[in-house]
Parts: C-alpha cells; sequence; structure tokens
C-alpha cells in the first residue's frame, strides 16, 4: 500500500521506491512493524499491558553482565514443523536480545 501511495506523487513517479521513502520521510514497511513489535514487548515486560509476560516469555536467567536484564529465551523448535517459528513470542526474540541495555531499561 505505501509503495502504491508514493507513486500518486506524480514528480516522484518514475523515481525508485527508497527514494521516494527518503522524500517523504518514512520507513519501509518492515521496519515499521519491527519497530512496532518491539514497543509492545517493553510494554509487555513493564506491565503496562493486561498481559502477563510469563504467558508469552521466559526470562533467561543469566549471570552474564553482557546486555541488559531484560534478556529472553528463545524456545527451539522442532527442524521440520515451521508452525511457531512466525508466532509474535518467537520473531521478536532475537531483535529484542540485541537491544542496548539504555533502550530496554529505559
Amino acid at each position: 500500500m505505501q509503495r502504491r501511495a508514493t507513486k500518486l506523487v506524480p514528480s516522484l513517479r518514475e523515481k525508485p521506491y527508497q527514494e521516494r521513502l527518503e522524500e517523504f520521510n518514512l520507513y519501509p514497511l518492515e521496519v515499521r512493524r519491527l519497530r512496532g513489535d518491539l514497543i509492545e514487548v517493553f510494554k509487555i515486560l513493564n506491565g503496562l499491558e493486561d498481559i502477563r509476560p510469563e504467558e508469552l516469555f521466559t526470562k533467561l536467567h543469566n549471570t552474564d553482565t553482557r546486555g541488559h536484564n531484560f534478556k529472553l529465551f528463545k524456545k527451539q523448535l522442532h527442524k521440520g514443523l515451521n508452525l511457531r517459528k512466525f508466532f509474535f513470542s518467537q520473531r521478536v526474540v532475537d531483535t529484542w536480545n540485541k537491544l542496548p541495555k539504555e533502550i530496554s531499561e529505559c
């Protein structure tokens, strides 16, 4: 939808998609979705949503001092089954664990 909407401006119609995004100061849909997912994880872990964190996530109990205190454990999936691969609670864990301490603990 965003790709199509940016083509409605006649002067930008022939430009590549990335240039049209820069012209409108927009991010690609994938980036916006990931940002929304990470905001939702933050809200769940900090009690700002009416969801118990332990229903979706398992906190990683690690004594390692690297990273932040809200690291999550990613459950291993069966190799032949991709049923849960794209579930919210699975797809956000790696990105969440890579966040700097200042962001995850703000």
